[in-house]
């Protein structure tokens, strides 16, 4: 059935959806090229997050950044989105990284000026940043105390307060050992140094880790005012709907195609319906689970899918070429899994392109 469609800011959370990119399939270009984007189709799928009321995070993971999408792009992204952001009133935060970095063996101070190249660009637009888990940092840092330095001349320099991101190996595997250890529970409290020695200048985090009792109790250990994103696409449900101790808010790629459920369920939030919200989202799990499944970074390939099976798009081609990624017999389940939710405004058109793409590939049933 139609989901319902307001514009209106959501009371009870902060919800960012991480929007996926729209490839120019027209364009001649190679797998490991620049991206060519259909900048059309992208800013119009943005319209449609925040015809729904939810927020827009921008070049991130789920915009394949690292992943096909390379700085430049990432950059154009940044700018055109946020010029659409302020044209319809609509909230933005953006990925600060180092992705500009390709020389290898970069050093720390290397690190930093591409952080602040990134940041700069982001605060030029207006939108808020997001500082991101840097790959180029990962390798460089000999341990916590390069974390702690670099991240406290970020957020010194920064204008306005910032979204710290911790994305687990799972997301990308060149991250494993953030923050100076592959001790979760020691990176956690380094973490939590970074957060603390910088009061006002931090918003909120967000953890995607996909484990939700290490999330809470990093929830529970957060200085008052500073907000918790979950990034678990796993158990958002529990997350956002909170225990008697807080709540999280949410920045979840998983947003991109469940933008008009999740929009609904937290609209029920807003106003105290704890079990509406539950019943809203709680079928939803098993869909996310199986778009996140292992390798959990193709997760993308699933969100285009659904997007173009949704009309959203006009094909389903994607930067990279990471359209591949993915089985056709995973992708068939996606669609069959979306279709239970009631996620395609057509389904007829739904199933007419799955057909299709299974054709194209002789593996029609």
């Amino acid at each position: 059935m139609p989901r319902p469609v307001s514009a209106a800011p959501l009371r009870s959370r902060t919800v960012l959806a991480a929007a996926h990119v729209v490839a120019d399939p027209r364009a001649d270009v190679s797998p490991d090229g620049p991206a060519a984007l259909d900048w059309d189709a992208t800013l119009a799928f943005r319209r449609h997050l925040w015809r729904h009321g939810l927020g827009v995070a921008e070049a991130m993971d789920t915009a394949q950044r690292g992943m096909g999408l390379d700085w430049r792009g990432a950059a154009e992204l940044i700018r055109r989105s946020a010029a659409e952001a302020r044209a319809v009133g609509g909230r933005i935060a953006c990925g600060v990284g180092t992705d500009q970095l390709t020389a290898p063996a970069p050093g720390l101070a290397d690190v930093r000026r591409a952080y602040e190249e990134q940041l700069a660009l982001v605060e030029d637009t207006g939108a808020q940043a997001i500082l991101m888990a840097s790959r180029a940092l990962a390798a460089t840092a000999q341990g916590p105390d390069d974390y702690l330095t670099t991240y406290a001349d970020l957020l010194r320099q920064a204008s306005a307060p910032v979204i710290l991101h911790w994305l687990g190996p799972m997301f990308d595997p060149a991250l494993a050992g953030y923050w100076g250890t592959d001790d979760l529970d020691a990176a956690t409290d380094t973490f939590l140094e970074v957060v603390a020695a910088h009061p006002g200048k931090v918003d909120g985090v967000k953890i995607s880790l996909l484990d939700a009792d290490r999330e809470v109790g990093l929830r529970r250990r957060l200085p008052d005012g500073v907000r918790c994103y979950t990034g678990d696409d796993f158990h958002y449900p529990e997350l956002v709907g909170g225990d008697d101790h807080g709540f999280s808010h949410a920045l979840l790629g998983v947003f991109d195609p469940l933008a008009p459920v999740a929009a609904q369920a937290v609209r029920a939030l807003d106003g105290g319906d704890t079990e509406a919200f539950r019943d809203l989202l709680d079928p939803t799990v098993e869909l996310a689970r199986h778009l996140f499944a292992p390798p959990t970074r193709y997760y993308k390939t699933g969100v285009v899918l659904l997007a173009w099976l949704a009309g959203h798009q006009e094909h389903f081609t994607m930067v990279g070429g990471l359209q591949s990624a993915r089985s056709l017999p995973h992708l068939v389940r996606a669609h069959e899994l979306a279709d239970a939710l009631s996620l395609f405004p057509d389904p007829d058109l739904a199933a007419y392109r799955m057909r299709s793409l299974l054709k194209v590939y002789g593996a029609t049933p």
